[in-house]
């Protein structure tokens, strides 16, 4: 059987990446340091991904199995020397963690094979294979890096499917039923259901993370602060459905200028994904989705990233600069990141938070944009 071995045994590893590679005819073996996912999976060797619909559909997912990457660096180093594929769903701030592991295992694979490995960071990172990249370079020798053209290809991807957090105690996972995987691939690769082959990735991953991720992420803020629990709950509130929209609105004024999008076809995105995150079924927290508030605000991502494009396009960003301003307002008790951040500004100010965390200079027009968003959403 053709194997696949995948960093991270969470709920996007199991119910998206992991599902896509078993129901294709791949063994996956997950590999995690969450003890107990990995010894179920290894006892039970099978579970659910269920569907959040009305007729909650699920399918069975089986040819799977665990490894503890703290303590069976071993054994995760012969599955990488049999395994067509190399797969990540951990998230960006752990790949430079386990990029040692990963160099030991490639290193070991191409003395033993001339088989080709397929590298693919399945993250919401632009360039999350690139960066990964990177960090397992750095812990090759010379010798090895000389011999992997032609046995190592490394694969930027573009990821979408909402998996909100699992309450039970159970391997079964609940998405939601649309997904989108797209990898930039330049070579013929194994195939993989419901993966597609793009020549060029950028409008995909831009379009994706600047729709799906910004959009989430503005519910999810301006839903706090209203007092709201779920993300549907949140979009039941027409206010916030309507900005929400007009934030996209900007987003997908850059997109449609920056790759020549349709904007027939980029509205008509935006009003599908809006429709998703009304799904009552997933039940998704606006504190899950807000979570790790100084990763959302980084400087490439799906808050600031949009807005210094906007601004440099000559682009309105006034609605994004108040979905920024929402996210500095984010503080809640239990992220530590959202904790961190209020601590920043109650030291420093706002303007400070925007150079540190977002890379803004305290002079740019947008700082004093989302400083005037925030001195009025804070009222």
């Amino acid at each position: 059987m053709k194997r696949t071995v995948h960093f991270g045994a969470g709920n996007i590893g199991r119910g998206f990446i992991g599902a896509l590679f078993s129901k294709s005819g791949y063994h996956v073996t997950f590999v995690d340091i969450a003890e107990k996912v990995i010894d179920k999976l290894n006892a039970e060797g099978t579970y659910q991904v269920k569907l959040a619909t009305e007729k909650h559909e699920s399918e069975t997912i089986s040819n799977v199995s665990g490894l503890n990457n703290l303590h069976q660096e071993k054994e995760v180093m012969d599955e990488i020397a049999k395994a067509s594929y190399l797969t990540t769903a951990i998230g960006p701030n752990i790949l430079p963690r386990i990029a040692p592991l990963i160099s030991k295992g490639i290193e070991n694979r191409i003395l033993e094979t001339d088989e080709p490995l397929y590298v693919i960071a399945c993250e919401n990172q632009i360039g999350a294979t690139d960066i990964l990249k990177g960090h397992i370079m750095d812990h090759l020798s010379d010798e090895v890096k000389s011999k992997l053209e032609g046995k190592v290809y490394f694969f930027n991807s573009a990821v979408d499917r909402i998996v909100p957090i699992q309450e039970q105690d159970s391997l079964d996972v609940l998405v939601e039923p649309y997904y989108e995987w797209v990898v930039e691939a330049d070579v013929s690769i194994p195939p993989v259901n419901g993966m597609t082959i793009v020549p060029d990735l950028a409008p995909f991953i831009e379009r994706k993370l600047f729709t799906v991720n910004t959009g989430h992420a503005v519910i999810a803020y301006l839903g706090y602060l209203k007092g709201k629990t779920t993300i549907d709950e949140t979009l039941a509130d027409e206010s916030i459905a309507e900005q929400v929209r007009e934030t996209l609105k900007e987003t997908g004024a850059y997109l449609i200028k920056q790759y020549g999008l349709d904007e027939k076809e980029h509205l008509a995105y935006i009003e599908k994904n809006i429709e998703r995150f009304k799904n009552s079924y997933l039940n998704d927290g606006v504190t899950r989705v807000g979570r790790a508030p100084m990763r959302k605000l980084g400087p490439d991502d799906r808050l600031i990233r949009p807005t210094t494009e906007a601004q440099k396009a000559g682009l309105s960003y006034s609605n994004l600069a108040k979905a920024i301003a929402a996210a500095l307002l984010f503080d809640h008790p239990e992220d530590q990141e959202a904790v961190e951040i209020q601590n920043m500004i109650k030291e420093n100010g706002v303007p400070y938070v925007l150079k540190e965390v977002s890379g803004l200079d305290v002079t740019s027009p947008i700082t004093a944009e989302i400083i005037c968003q925030y001195e009025e959403l804070k009222s």
